[in-house]
């Protein structure tokens, strides 16, 4: 998923799917550390939510979309003004997505697109909701090709009790051109091994030396 930025004065980009409320339990039966693992994603093109499947198909775990209870408008010129807003006012959009025992989870990989050059806002409504202190944030981020803007720093920022390990980014789609889902095809295979690269590179592939997970290792 992905969104564009407008050069110079207004950045553009925003979106979210939406889909009935789920509330996502930790499992016992899940097997080995796959349990400690949860994937939240926010994603309205769906590139993020390609990259964030990817991921959990290598590293396990819970995958969660993040839904609103209000989604934001199909027009994407609505959706940059309504962010805009929301964005000057701090404004938090509330989840119709809830997770259940989020503290039985260590690692928690947060995914979004690139709205505005930040963080999306419903995805600082999850940061602000659930209490993520002693965990690991990972984040990984889809954009129009401008890149993260102040999106990583602000997961810092928000997650200051938690320890955050270096992000994954790559430009996915621009609904602005009316480009939308371009993760696939050989973009996804040129995608999956650079996520692949970079799982190894943050510890939770095996390659990585470290202690050992199910899925690999961890600094």
């Amino acid at each position: 998923m992905i969104l564009t930025v407008q050069i110079l004065l207004t950045a553009v980009l925003f979106f979210s799917g939406c889909g009935p409320q789920t509330t996502f339990k930790f499992e016992d039966q899940l097997p080995g550390d796959a349990k400690k693992i949860l994937i939240v994603y926010l994603s309205r093109t769906n590139n993020t939510r390609t990259i964030a499947e990817y991921i959990h198909s290598r590293v396990g775990g819970k995958r969660v979309a993040l839904e609103l209870i209000d989604p934001y408008p199909e027009n994407y010129q609505a959706t940059v003004e309504q962010v805009k807003k929301e964005n000057e006012t701090n404004f938090l959009p509330p989840l119709k997505t809830r997770i259940a025992n989020i503290q039985n989870f260590d690692f928690v990989f947060i995914g979004f697109p690139t709205w505005g050059m930040q963080v999306p806002p419903p995805v600082k409504t999850f940061l602000h909701q659930y209490n993520l202190k002693g965990k690991t944030v990972i984040p990984f981020n889809t954009n129009a090709g401008y890149g993260v803007g102040s999106s990583f720093q602000a997961i810092n920022e928000l997650c200051s009790g938690s320890k955050v390990l270096e992000g994954f980014s790559i430009k996915g789609g621009m609904e602005k051109e009316g480009k939308l889902l371009v993760i696939k095809g050989r973009k996804a295979k040129d995608a999956q091994a650079k996520v692949d690269l970079w799982l190894k590179k943050i510890g939770m592939l095996s390659s990585a030396p470290g202690v050992s997970t199910k899925f690999g290792k961890y600094k």
